[in-house]
């Protein structure tokens, strides 16, 4: 089974791999960089889940792929809570049927959240705040709000797990 990761992002396609081992026989895990159709720093549930979506059915376009599989990271507020959140959110779709899933979700410390709520892109103001470079393809903001405890490529996993659901088992 061929599956295509609608990024260029190792980590996204790290995160596919270590979601299907042992459950997809003979899967190979391409990344295939794809438009998402959403703003780069996408803001809301709906606008991470349309980007992730785009990235799906995108990358099964893009060859002759089995699965497409999109990973989308976001901001948004949440009801009844304070400040801004991490939300990340998956579709994979062969097609005809889009399975969706989403990974956790942290609250951003007000010293970046504000500077994102302002208009900054959260991988941007990570690498600043850390002194870092690249960190959304390294532990991700993930990894830094949990001292490691679940690094991006983990929490895109559990993501993607969910998302799998209608195509690994018969419950759907």
């Amino acid at each position: 089974m061929r599956l295509a990761v609608g990024s260029g992002n190792p980590v996204k396609r790290r995160a596919v791999e270590q979601a299907i081992a042992g459950t997809i026989d003979d899967a190979t895990v391409e990344a295939v960089a794809v438009d998402s159709g959403v703003s780069e720093q996408p803001r809301g549930r709906e606008e991470t889940v349309t980007g992730a979506r785009n990235r799906a059915g995108n990358a099964l376009a893009a060859g002759e792929y089995d699965l497409g599989v999109g990973l989308e990271g976001g901001v948004a507020e949440v009801p009844e809570t304070e400040g801004l959140f991490l939300i990340m959110w998956v579709a994979v779709t062969d097609g005809e049927e889009v399975g969706l899933g989403a990974g956790p979700s942290f609250r951003l410390p007000a010293s970046i959240g504000d500077r994102v709520a302002a208009g900054e892109e959260l991988g941007p103001v990570m690498d600043d705040v850390l002194g870092e470079d690249d960190v959304a393809e390294k532990q991700g903001a993930a990894g830094a709000l949990s001292a490691g405890v679940v690094d991006r490529d983990d929490a895109l996993a559990a993501g993607v797990a969910a998302a799998m659901g209608p195509f690994v088992t018969d419950r759907y």
